[in-house]
């Protein structure tokens, strides 16, 4: 695949979910897509920015001008510490107060005449931030959900329902692991005969 000429660029907005392990991959992909020729615009929350300039400097966000930060509220009361947001209390503001912020800056990026950036043509969102499908919704803009985790998490996922179905999980006794683990022996084959292939 060629890069993309500069008439036909598209803008993809890019929406990660406020937690390392979700921003890493996410920029990544907007990386790939910048140099495919695609101008990004990277969303992060006002908390999560201020901190990276924190770290990082006044200017690290500073650089190429068809690829670039906005910010969105993640709907939390302002915090001055430099630590992790509570993750339950983060995925319930998110989902409650996120979508209107996205919104307007959706129709910010939108207004050309005021923006300098070409109008937004699509979208990617952490698969946690269902609420971005509601703004692509509205703006008429296609939508790609990503899924962060790792291969394995994702497979781990998958199975969930199947551990729970078979009393693997939630441990009766986390006390001893190898307990649990030797006690369970024929119904971890059973279950690995039945999913695992």
């Amino acid at each position: 695949m060629g890069s993309i000429t500069a008439a036909t660029k598209p803008h993809v907005v890019c929406v990660a979910y406020p937690l390392q392990g979700h921003i890493n991959p996410m920029i990544k992909l907007a990386k790939l897509l910048h140099h495919k020729g695609f101008h990004v615009t990277f969303v992060n929350t006002e908390y999560n920015h201020k901190r990276l300039l924190r770290s990082r400097g006044p200017n690290a966000l500073d650089g190429l001008p068809d690829f670039h930060f906005e910010t969105i509220t993640d709907g939390l009361p302002p915090v001055d510490a430099d630590v992790s947001q509570d993750v339950p209390s983060l995925c319930d503001s998110t989902s409650k107060h996120s979508l209107v912020p996205l919104c307007n800056l959706l129709s910010k990026l939108n207004d050309t005449s005021s923006s300098n950036v070409p109008p937004v043509t699509c979208m990617v969102a952490d698969g946690c931030m269902s609420f971005s499908l509601d703004a692509a919704e509205k703006f008429g803009i296609p939508i790609a959900l990503f899924w962060t985790p790792s291969s394995c998490g994702v497979l781990s996922y998958m199975h969930y329902r199947h551990l729970v179905e078979r009393g693997l999980i939630p441990l009766k006794d986390a006390s001893d692991p190898n307990k649990w683990i030797l006690g369970n022996s024929n119904r971890l084959d059973s279950w690995n005969e039945k999913y695992a292939s």
